[in-house]
């Protein structure tokens, strides 16, 4: 992969009330290019469109890919994979970083009705993850409109386990929620 490739990465800062979402355009060589910021709903279903809006507001048209942590942030605020592939035209991969069973026995103790119903169909259809070995680190990758998920994680995770787009990512969000719960 060229050095000068782009990815815009996705991170959210989480606490029990509020969740602070920065979206990071990073290039495969870690230089980092621009920066945008929301929020979404903890326990919402708004994290989808919330990564259509960050999407939007960069206005980047030279981004051919876009990492996000996770599928379900925020408790439960799952992401539709699939949405923002068809609406953005950029290859998607979510990465999270711990082995699990699934979120379908969480979501079932979790929520009731519909909200569950809503979770579960969207949780259902989302790719299948794929383990993929970083030096002595692991991540679990889905992934749409990627040839080779593995290589390209590989490419933007030059040291670590968490591909740079998703680090500087987090970092962003971490300092502008503590700089937005200052000012409350």
């Amino acid at each position: 992969m060229k050095s000068g490739a782009r990815a815009l990465g996705i991170a959210e800062s989480y606490t029990t009330d509020s969740s602070t979402v920065a979206a990071v355009v990073v290039r495969a060589d870690r230089v980092v290019e621009a920066f945008a910021f929301d929020t979404w709903a903890v326990g919402g279903t708004d994290a989808t469109d919330t990564i259509l809006t960050l999407v939007d507001r960069l206005g980047r048209e030279d981004i051919p890919l876009l990492f996000v942590s996770g599928i379900a942030p925020a408790w439960y605020n799952i992401v539709d994979l699939e949405r923002i592939y068809t609406e953005t035209e950029m290859g998607v991969l979510s990465v999270s970083f711990e082995e699990s069973e699934g979120l379908e026995s969480a979501i079932t103790t979790e929520f009731t009705g519909e909200k569950r119903a809503r979770r579960l169909e969207l949780y259902r259809a989302q790719p299948e993850r794929n383990r993929v070995d970083i030096d002595e680190e692991t991540v679990f990758v889905r992934s749409l409109g990627v040839e080779d998920p593995e290589r390209v994680v590989r490419a933007f995770t030059p040291e670590g386990g968490r591909p740079e787009p998703l680090r500087v990512a987090r970092a962003a969000a971490r300092g502008a929620d503590a700089a937005r719960n200052e000012c409350r």
